[in-house]
């Protein structure tokens, strides 16, 4: 365990394990989502669709790993099974059921939006109580924030081009 890694933390270090363990589950989930969402998408614009979730699944499974590595420096459990990670998650998963396009959009806007409440959330707490913790929220925070404009780019460039067809 690290002792001098969770001694600078001056907040309540097993809520703050919780909180991060609930953020992996969200990661895994969103980084799941992506990669599924890539193989299974439908529709005009497919190939820069896939391109941008394929890109966003590879930084997801990276937040992971960041998540990873403070838990364990707090001397912390990261959570290790899959079923834990839709009992934890903040943020869920929606299943592709409906491949088309807009819809695979709007459910990883979704998730973006939910990522960036919970990441904005975290940052608040740690703000003041645990700076190395901060830092990574905040390196997190900034990537679900061009995540989230990227596909909003993209639905817009959809919905602009559904329009013009009319």
């Amino acid at each position: 365990m690290a002792q001098t890694g969770r001694s600078i933390v001056k907040m309540d270090v097993d809520k703050l394990l919780n909180l991060l363990n609930k953020a992996l589950a969200d990661e895994w989930l969103a980084y799941y989502q992506y990669w599924i969402g890539a193989k299974v998408v439908k529709g005009p614009m497919k190939d820069a669709v896939i391109s941008e979730l394929e890109l966003h699944a590879t930084e997801e499974l990276t937040h992971a790993e960041l998540l990873v590595e403070r838990i364990v420096q707090l001397g912390g459990t990261p959570v290790l099974t899959t079923d834990e990670w839709t009992k934890i998650t903040n943020c869920g998963y929606e299943t592709p059921e409906d491949p088309f396009v807009s819809v695979i959009l709007d459910q990883n806007i979704k998730g973006e939006q939910c990522a960036i409440r919970v990441y904005s959330e975290l940052l608040d707490l740690t703000r003041e109580g645990d700076p190395v913790t901060y830092d990574v929220i905040l390196q997190i925070l900034k990537d679900e924030v061009e995540h989230e404009e990227d596909l909003v780019a993209l639905k817009e460039d959809f919905d602009l081009m559904i329009e013009r067809r009319k």
